[in-house]
């Protein structure tokens, strides 16, 4: 059976996901950015946005190892856009522009009915209004076999963490302190749960944790 996966998951020493006071100027919140410099040198993200330097080292293996095997991600809503309430028109598309970086379908979590939006290099973002299962339901159908991604941000992968249908969480461990915004793993017990830490390996700019939950 696939595996609901969360991939390179920022995530600040301080056990934060994104800064505060999050806006269109500043989508991971004020400092935020910081999480994810380990990412933007390596040569996944170069090859994203057209380059083709960039590192190869452990950050890059790592980060590439994300897109592996994959079939389906899944979003909640502010990963796909800073607009809130009711959808006031279709005109706002990602954040990514015509080409979004996932090429394969995407269930982005809402309260909020939208028709489903097809985008260039094969990636359509289809609206779930019924809830995190349903949404794991359907992109697992869409999968055809391959891995689900959780791409976050924050309250989504804590919702699929506390139902316990997460198979695998990968931490990029950033050596920042952000002091406020989301907390990843607030009142969380993990080991309760069924939570284990598997892997430790130290990249060039994060440490690389990967939790997997025992059957």
């Amino acid at each position: 059976m696939s595996k609901l996966r969360v991939q390179s998951f920022a995530l600040s020493l301080d056990g934060y996901g994104s800064g505060p006071d999050q806006s269109l100027d500043n989508p991971l919140g004020v400092g935020g950015v910081g999480l994810m410099e380990w990412f933007f040198p390596t040569q996944a993200w170069q090859r994203m946005h057209g380059g083709s330097e960039g590192e190869t080292g452990v950050d890059n293996r790592m980060a590439e190892q994300g897109f592996n095997g994959i079939g389906a991600w899944i979003l909640g809503r502010n990963m796909f856009g800073p607009v809130r309430g009711p959808w006031p028109d279709e005109s706002w598309k990602g954040w990514w522009g015509d080409e979004p970086p996932y090429h394969v379908p995407v269930f982005v979590l809402t309260q909020h009915a939208r028709k489903p939006l097809t985008m260039a290099g094969g990636t359509t973002f289809h609206f779930v209004t019924d809830g995190i299962h349903a949404a794991l339901e359907q992109a697992r159908a869409a999968a055809a076999g391959l891995d689900v991604r959780v791409g976050g941000g924050v309250a989504t992968v804590r919702q699929y963490l506390q139902a316990r249908l997460l198979d695998e969480l990968h931490l990029a461990v950033r050596p920042v302190l952000l002091g406020r915004g989301e907390a990843l793993f607030e009142g969380l017990d993990l080991p309760a749960l069924g939570y284990a830490c598997v892997e430790s390996v130290s990249g060039e700019r994060a440490t690389h944790v990967t939790l997997r939950r025992r059957d």
